[in-house]
């Protein structure tokens, strides 16, 4: 596990475009600290302290500390807007979690043993990563930073589904606690295929052009029979 991530954040009472932009221009993130059966709290943090945490893939899948004014308090970052041209984070929300509650919550797939797997070096597949995070359902102190799934020894055309993830104890596949058809429900995450072989397009036209000289002389055979048929 990593080190606590402490957020420092402070209770902001400005709302409307205007003042929210001029947070902004202070260099504050506007955000939201809700749940827990508890008041939302309008806060706001630090731009440069925030974009720098959310480069760490574990960031946001990983309970973090909130200290407000001095007061601490346990939450999951639950969303992040951006602006769509520039490098700056708009907005984010953050959740509090019970310690005794179970919360959901995708995290990313580490896959192992590519290097040595099977299907690539001994079959010349390729690795098609089909999923790259899942989401499971655990208490707080039981919540991973990632998920690891090996595929060194999957062979070309075999694949791993969510039923083969080794999961830590006390973490779930959030899918496996609706219910339902397991068939249904057991998506595939990986798999090894065939590389896809390009043709040429010089290739490609010549064989496009022989398939339907091909097909216009079978058309016409076909005519020819249907002629002498009908004269019969």
């Amino acid at each position: 596990m990593s080190e606590e991530v402490v957020l420092k954040a402070r209770v902001r009472a400005r709302s409307g475009t205007s003042l929210v932009r001029r947070l902004r221009k202070e260099g504050d993130v506007p955000a939201v600290l809700y749940g827990a059966g508890r008041d939302n709290a309008s806060i706001a943090v630090n731009h440069d302290l925030l974009y720098h945490n959310l480069e760490r893939e574990e960031f946001s899948s990983q309970v973090i500390t909130i200290e407000i004014d001095g007061n601490r308090e346990r939450a999951i970052l639950r969303d992040v807007q951006r602006h769509p041209h520039k490098i700056e984070i708009l907005h984010a929300d953050f959740q509090r979690v019970d310690e005794n509650k179970a919360i959901h919550l995708a995290l990313p797939i580490h896959f192992t043993g590519e290097e040595e797997c099977v299907g690539v070096r001994t079959d010349g597949g390729i690795i098609s990563h089909l999923m790259n995070e899942v989401e499971v359902t655990c208490l707080p102190r039981d919540l991973p930073e990632h998920i690891e799934l090996d595929v060194s020894k999957l062979r070309l055309g075999e694949s791993l589904h969510l039923s083969d993830i080794a999961l830590p104890e006390g973490v779930q596949i959030s899918a496996f606690t609706h219910g339902g058809d397991i068939h249904e429900i057991d998506n595939a995450v990986v798999a090894i295929q065939a590389p896809r072989v390009e043709r040429d397009p010089v290739e490609e036209e010549e064989a496009e052009a022989a398939e339907a000289e091909a097909a216009a002389e079978a058309e016409g055979e076909d005519e020819g029979e249907g002629e002498g048929d009908s004269e019969e």
